[in-house]
This record gives C-alpha cells, sequence and structure tokens, in this order.
C-alpha cells in the first residue's frame, strides 16, 4: 500500500501549518528530513509524542527549511489506523509546500481527497455515518449543524441503526430456526410477538424518514423567497435582516427587477433569502420578466415571506399576490410590514379572514419590531424547537433517507406477509433485504463507487 501524504491545514498564512502522512514509510521518511534537538529522545521515537528540531531538504544538500515539531503515530493508535506521522511547521504557505514536495520526493504520494478518512474507514476506525459526519462537522455553518455532525461523530446515528440491525435479526434468527428445524419445539417468539416488533421497527423508520427533512433543513438551509407587491418593503426586510444595504431601497415602485440572495442566521437555522421583484399588473417587459422569475423561484422554494403594506388599503394588486400565495404547496408566513405608521390601515383581523390558519407577524423593517420572532416562527413550522440530536439522530444525507425508505418498504411488505400467512420464507427474503438496507448507512459490504462518491466531497488533506 502507498504511503499517502497532503498539507493538514488550509493553505495560506497561519500561526502553524500540518503536514499529514499515512502508510508503511511514514517513519521512514520522518528518518530521512528530520534533524531532531535532542537526538537521545528521539531514539526512542514514542508514539504520540512531540519532537522538536529542523526539518530539511532531501538529497545531498542539507538546507533547513523550517523549526518543526513531529509526532509519529503507530498503528493501529492513529487516525486512519496505520503508522502515521504529522508535521508541525510555521504555517507560510511556501513553507508547507516545500514540505510537502520534500515529503513526496521522499516516497510519499499526495493523498486524494478524503483518502485519510477513507482509510480510517476501510481500517475500521470508524464507520461511514462518521467518515461523513466528518466533512459536516468542518462545513458546518450553523449551531444546529454543528450539533447533528457533532451527534453524529459521536456514533447516534451507526447507534441507532445497530439497535435496530439487532433487532431485526432477532427475527430472522427465530424465523430460519424454524425453517432449518421444523420438527424442533424451539422456543422463541410468537406470530404476535413477530408482528410487534415489525411495528415497532417500521414506526423507528418512519421515524427517522420524517426526520429528514429537518436534517436537510438545518444542514444546508432554507431557500426561503421574500415576495408581494411592489413597494410593500421587501427590500427594506432583507436589508433589516442582514443587518446593511444590500438592495436597493426608493419609493419608486418596482426598484427590485432581478432576484437577490443571500444568506442569514434565525435562531440557528440557516436560511438562504431570496428578494424577488414585486407583483403587479404592468405592461413594462422588464417587470413582467422579473414577475415571472419571481413565480418560477416560488415553485423550488421551502418557505415564503408575504410582505404587506400596513399603510395602504387591500388593493388590486394584493389580490393578485393572495391568489399567488394559495397556490403555494409549501409553508409561509404573512408580515404584515409597516406597523409603525401611526395611520396604519391594514390590520391583522383582516388578513385573518382572508388567511384562516397561516400565522401572520406584524413587523417594521423600518424600525426592526417583529424580526426577532421570525426564527421562533420558522422553527415552530418545521418542528425544530424541540430536537434531541442525541435521543433522536437526524438522517442529513440523501444516501441514509433512501437506504431507510427501501428497508422500510421490505419491513411493510413482510408485515404485510405475515398477517396474511404467508410461508415463512416469504417474510425472510424481505427482513433480509431490509436489514441489508439498514447495513448499507453504517457502510458495510459498501461498493467501491459508493464509498469514491462519498470521500471525493472531502478536502485533500482530511
Amino acid at each position: 500500500m502507498d504511503t499517502i501524504a497532503a498539507i493538514g491545514t488550509a493553505l495560506g498564512e497561519g500561526g502553524i501549518g500540518i503536514v499529514r502522512i499515512s502508510g508503511p514509510r511514514s517513519e521512514q521518511i520522518i528518518n530521512e528530513l528530520f534533524i531532531p534537538s535532542k537526538p537521545e529522545n528521539w531514539k526512542r521515537k514514542e508514539s504520540h509524542r512531540l519532537y522538536l528540531g529542523h526539518f530539511r531538504k532531501g538529497g545531498e544538500k542539507k538546507v533547513i527549511i523550517d523549526e518543526v515539531l513531529v509526532t509519529i503515530m503507530k498503528a493501529p493508535q492513529s487516525y486512519t489506523g496505520e503508522n502515521m506521522a504529522e508535521i508541525h511547521c510555521h504555517g507560510g504557505a511556501l513553507i508547507m509546500k516545500t514540505i510537502l514536495e520534500e515529503v513526496l520526493a521522499t516516497g510519499a504520494v499526495l493523498a486524494e481527497p478524503g483518502e485519510f478518512t477513507k482509510r480510517a474507514f476501510l481500517n475500521g476506525k470508524l464507520d461511514l455515518t462518521k467518515a461523513e459526519a466528518t466533512i459536516d462537522l468542518i462545513r458546518a455553518s450553523s449551531e444546529a449543524g454543528l450539533k447533528i455532525a457533532a451527534s453524529q461523530l459521536e456514533g447516534n446515528l451507526a447507534k441507532k441503526i445497530t439497535v435496530l440491525q439487532e433487532q431485526l435479526l432477532k427475527i430472522l434468527a427465530f424465523l430460519e430456526a424454524t425453517i432449518d428445524f421444523p420438527e424442533e419445539e424451539l422456543p422463541g417468539l410468537a406470530d404476535k410477538e413477530i408482528e410487534a416488533g415489525l411495528k415497532s421497527l417500521i414506526a423507528s423508520l418512519e421515524e427517522l424518514a420524517e426526520g429528514f427533512k429537518q436534517g436537510q433543513i438545518i444542514r444546508e438551509g432554507l431557500k426561503t423567497v421574500i415576495f408581494g407587491k411592489p413597494n410593500v418593503g421587501k427590500s427594506s426586510l432583507l436589508n433589516a435582516l442582514l443587518g446593511r444595504e444590500r438592495a436597493i431601497v426608493t419609493d419608486i415602485p418596482g426598484t427590485t427587477r432581478d432576484l437577490i440572495m443571500e444568506t442569514i442566521y434565525l435562531e440557528g437555522i440557516p436560511v438562504k433569502l431570496i428578494d424577488t421583484a414585486g407583483v403587479r399588473l404592468t405592461e413594462d417587459l422588464i417587470e413582467i420578466i422579473g414577475v415571472e422569475k419571481t413565480k418560477e423561484t416560488l415553485k423550488e422554494a421551502e418557505l415564503a415571506f408575504l410582505v404587506l403594506d400596513g399603510g395602504a388599503e387591500l388593493g388590486e394588486n394584493d389580490f393578485l399576490v393572495f391568489e399567488l400565495a394559495k397556490e403555494l404547496d409549501i409553508p409561509f408566513l404573512i408580515l404584515l410590514n409597516k406597523v409603525d405608521l401611526r395611520d396604519q390601515v391594514l390590520k391583522k383581523g383582516q388578513l385573518e379572514t382572508v388567511f384562516a390558519g397561516v400565522n401572520i407577524l406584524e413587523i417594521s423593517a423600518l424600525k426592526g419590531y417583529g424580526l426577532s420572532e421570525l426564527g421562533e416562527e420558522i422553527k415552530k413550522l418545521f418542528d425544530l424547537n424541540k430536537l434531541n440530536f442525541r435521543e433522536s439522530p437526524l438522517l442529513t444525507k440523501m444516501r441514509h433517507f433512501e437506504s431507510v425508505k427501501k428497508s422500510l418498504k421490505h419491513l411493510t411488505e413482510a408485515l404485510d406477509a405475515l398477517q396474511q400467512g404467508y410461508p415463512e420464507d416469504f417474510l425472510i427474503i424481505d427482513l433480509k433485504a431490509g436489514y441489508d438496507y439498514l447495513a448499507e448507512i453504517v457502510g458495510k459490504d459498501a461498493d467501491e463507487e459508493v464509498l469514491n462518491k462519498i470521500f471525493a466531497d472531502f478536502c485533500i488533506g482530511k
């Protein structure tokens, strides 16, 4: 097996940079390029201990590159499960690049993206859910996303899947035993117990599948469209939420003609805001195109903010917007803007008769009134306010979701076969398929194509 190497820290200037090595020649490469400050200590080469010294260029000219700290990590007590070494140098891009070049020239090959973590998985140091959580932890953009990734890195999803597999295995083992030893009076499970066990498994998988939407929201964010007629304060709302002037705000209707996109965090939830052109009847060609873009964007959204003007009576364009809102098959909030006006005309009560059951928030984009409540309202809409990532791990990957759905399908078919009195053989086929799809989640028997796809998303050096 090749010995691999890569820079493990972000490129650019920093206090410290790390070059990682993993594989059978790790220690030999370090021996050739490292000059220890205390050779008598270095002779012991204790695992997981930092040694001070200098890193030099290879070849005949022994030119010093940097003063470094080196650590050797001996298998299997290392991240990859192989012999590893790390060179902690000063964090200049040229220094790290030069050190890496010398390591490669001394016998290592440049690591592929995610190859260190892939080797950790292949060597049994972590399951596939933990490997995937590693990159999610690095890329987490919100506190909630960080908590989910940390929970999965801790193994909470894998533990949940393992428990379900064990329950399923108990049923499988009993059914196979009754087929192999039909004349034996085997103590075990009655049909009612098998039925109860399958129903419990199905309920657990349904709960996991239902949580996928929440996991996706926390990991990737909510695509949220701000829409309404012109001059209701859509762009002012965007600017207020961002805390800076991102969109042009004027008293002239139709100022926004193209989409403006920004990401904010409301109560720790990533919200991808899209400010759109005002919806109204118009003969202006550019505005017409902008309105069509608004409609198309709403079709792709996951949440919408319908902004209304509290300082004006309802008019023709309002009802045009209302019709658009009623066609939405996504959750939306009505934001009654400009409630800071003394002569507020449009009242919340009027809207409640038009939109029964839709949450209506009174806000002032100008004064900031009511904006702090948006995050809580979003949490309520998507049941995000009572999440416990330890007790109820969330699915965040489409791969996990698809495997759960396939397992669920087979277990549901097995339950149906049991209730209709089919022979044990029929149940076993579906139960085994259900078990195998659960095993896919943690990476048992994962094929090379799946692994390559997963680890291709990683950065080099991880």
